[in-house]
């Protein structure tokens, strides 16, 4: 269906269809009240038909409009007009990330993509400190303007159109190239999900290819939750080393070994730049005493979670084992304890007196309370809420951790074992206080008293005081979460500089380094002919004194320039054609003389009304006529050769003395 001068919302005029997607088509808009052109997406009718998907698209949209970033595409208005959902956004002018990949046909410039993904992180941790997961980050996703800035787009959305029901009509959101294992399994999806998207997208801007692929999207999904990627430094040599380790943790199947936050995935793309091969990318381990069971087995069969030690070889060993090493008497009652244990077991087993069966147990963190219960419930299992807690990351109602952890490769238990979960009850709410006009220790005090983190911006200012608020990001009153991050800028008083010494400098050394410290560099002229042209004769600041930054200063310049000369050759006979030596004619013995021929001319060199050179009597057959004439600079001159008959001829030419040694006319 074509809308093409449509009229939306008694404000927004369709003007022309500029994009398709999965989700929407995209039109081209006027917007008739701010008379600017804007993007208006409208959904597709099958995500109409879902209410539950419409609360949730309204509620996301409008929570991602609140959002304000350079690399955010932002959203200006959200409305309905009959059954058209639509969307208003900033028009942005440039090609998506996955255009630009196609069509270099391989991998990108490094130092280019890092600082792509400096600003979609920087976005993402925008939009991750407003509780706000994209769950759809891919190069389609991804626009770079016309001027290199990158912009993320589609905030919020995919997370409505994820929980809905629509899903049922098979609708892929995003595409699975770019999905994380949690999402591909359909998990719970957070912050770090983002993290792991944003890195395959690194992935295929270094390498050109994403780092798994298959025939069939299922296949896709399998493999980022089973499969190892090939490192991107095997695929492009010339990726460096630091940024290959920030690719492969943010690529970590497990999303406890990732990056924690865009914030310190962020300050390691900053650091790359600098130093692209070294050796600051922390890689993450599994914490042996509260993620992990040691799978040791002592002489009753049991799991021994307690901390193992090492021989001289740095193989592990029970504590058994270093019992019998130590105590080698004792070591032979132990043994016989053994024997008659096994001999027991053997009896049992006989009489068909069985150790429960083993179960294997499902992984529920991130599912809710109930489909945790069903699950566990369904394995032969016992479900025990541990406790509830209040947690950022993890919506309420849904699983936090459980324990026994869940391990891939050990995940086996006994039948009937109890399975422990911690409840999310959701992340604490708290209100911002209003810090401005305040000093910044007081502000700081204020807002941790509140439950929330306090992040200073220095900058300069006129009119607040050193050391006070001069504003905050987020508004007094706000309903936030505890631990959130209020951003406040304080001042630092007015920003001052050292005026430099420019006496003597040519013009553009002296503007170059004024302009340096901030000042604002006008420019006047003199003559000096004792200094050499175009340096520097005064400056209107005095060298040495401290101002205030984006104060004005002017400087004075030699425009005294030294006459110079130059030759002239002036060939008279081409000019004028010279003449002929009179001819006599004795026919019919009469002698005849021809009409007199102007012999001489007179010459005149002129620039505007100033005579450079002049001569008279100069013979018109002359080739070569020489003369010397004095100016600086460029110069226009015209020169007029007049013979004895009164007949005359005018040559112009422009000069430049500062070029030019000799002319020729």
């Amino acid at each position: 269906m074509n809308l093409e001068g449509k009229l939306l919302g008694s404000r927004y005029e369709l003007v022309e269809k500029i994009g398709n997607g999965g989700m929407s088509t995209v039109y081209k808009a006027t917007d008739k009240v701010l008379k600017r052109d804007v993007a208006v997406k409208i959904l597709r009718d099958e995500f109409t038909t879902d209410e539950e998907f419409i609360k949730r698209f309204e509620a996301e949209a409008q929570s991602a409009a609140r959002l304000t970033h350079p690399n955010i595409v932002s959203i200006y208005d959200v409305g309905v007009e009959g059954n058209l959902y639509y969307i208003v956004m900033e028009l942005i002018q440039g090609k998506t990330l996955k255009e630009i990949i196609i069509e270099e046909r391989g991998p990108l410039p490094w130092k280019w993509s890092v600082n792509i993904a400096i600003q979609i992180a920087s976005a993402l941790e925008t939009a991750h400190r407003n509780n706000i997961v994209h769950r759809d980050i891919k190069p389609h996703n991804i626009i770079i303007t016309e001027d290199g800035i990158g912009k993320v787009t589609d905030f919020g959305i995919a997370k409505a159109v994820s929980n809905s029901t629509i899903t049922a009509f098979g609708t892929t959101i995003g595409s699975v190239h770019y999905f994380s294992p949690e999402h591909a399994r359909g998990g719970f999806t957070d912050a770090k999900s983002d993290l792991y998207s944003l890195g395959v997208v690194m992935y295929e801007m270094v390498t050109g290819k994403v780092p798994f692929d298959a025939d069939t999207p299922v296949s896709v999904a399998l493999k980022h939750m089973q499969e190892e990627p090939e490192e991107p430094i095997a695929i492009n040599p010339k990726v460096p080393t630091a940024i290959n380790k920030m690719i492969m943790k943010a690529l970590q199947k497990d999303a406890t070994l990732r990056y924690q936050s865009a914030s310190e995935m962020l300050a390691d793309l900053k650091k790359s730049l600098k130093n692209p091969d070294g050796d600051f990318v922390e890689e993450l381990e599994y914490d042996a005493t509260a993620r992990t069971q040691k799978i040791n087995t002592d002489m009753y069969g049991e799991i021994d979670d307690r901390p193992n030690t090492r021989n001289k070889k740095g193989k592990q060993e029970g504590k058994f084992k270093q019992f019998i090493k130590n105590h080698k008497a004792i070591s032979v009652v132990v043994g016989l304890i053994v024997l008659f244990a096994l001999s027991l077991g053997g009896t049992l087993a006989v009489l068909n007196i069985t150790n429960p069966a083993e179960v294997e147990m499902p992984n529920v963190v991130g599912l809710s309370k109930e489909e945790a219960q069903k699950q566990i419930e369904a394995a032969k299992l016992v479900f025990e809420i541990e406790k509830e807690e209040y947690n950022k990351d993890v919506p309420e109602g849904y699983v936090i951790s459980q324990d026994p952890t869940y391990m891939e490769r050990f995940n086996k238990v006994k039948e009937k074992s109890t399975v422990s979960v911690i409840i999310s009850k959701g992340q604490e709410k708290a209100k911002v206080p209003n810090v401005k006009g305040k000093e910044k220790e007081e502000a700081i005090k204020l807002i941790e008293d509140a439950k929330l983190k306090a992040e200073v911006v220095e900058e300069t200012s006129k009119t607040v005081k050193e050391g006070y608020v001069i504003s905050q990001e987020t508004d007094p009153d706000a309903d936030v979460f505890a631990g959130d991050t209020v951003i406040i800028h304080v001042s630092t008083g007015v920003e001052k500089a050292t005026v430099p010494d420019v006496i003597g400098k040519t013009q553009a050394e002296a503007k170059k380094a004024l302009e340096a410290q901030g000042f604002v560099v006008s420019v006047t002229n003199s003559e000096d002919s004792s200094k050499a042209k175009d340096v520097v004769l005064k400056q209107s600041l005095d060298a040495g004194n401290t101002v205030e930054k984006g104060s004005s200063i002017t400087i004075t310049v030699n425009s005294y320039e030294a006459s110079k000369t130059m030759t002239v050759n002036i060939d008279v006979k081409t000019i004028t054609g010279g003449y002929k030596e009179e001819a006599t004619n004795t026919s019919n013995n009469t002698n005849t003389t021809q009409a007199a021929t102007a012999k001489t001319v007179s010459i005149i060199l002129k620039s505007g009304n100033t005579t450079l050179y002049s001569d008279s009597g100069v013979d018109k057959n002359t080739k070569n006529k020489s003369a010397t004439i004095i100016g600086k600079g460029s110069m226009d001159l015209t020169l007029t050769i007049t013979d004895s008959n009164g007949e005359s001829w005018t040559r112009p030419k422009t000069v430049n003395f500062n070029k030019d040694t000799s002319i020729n006319f």
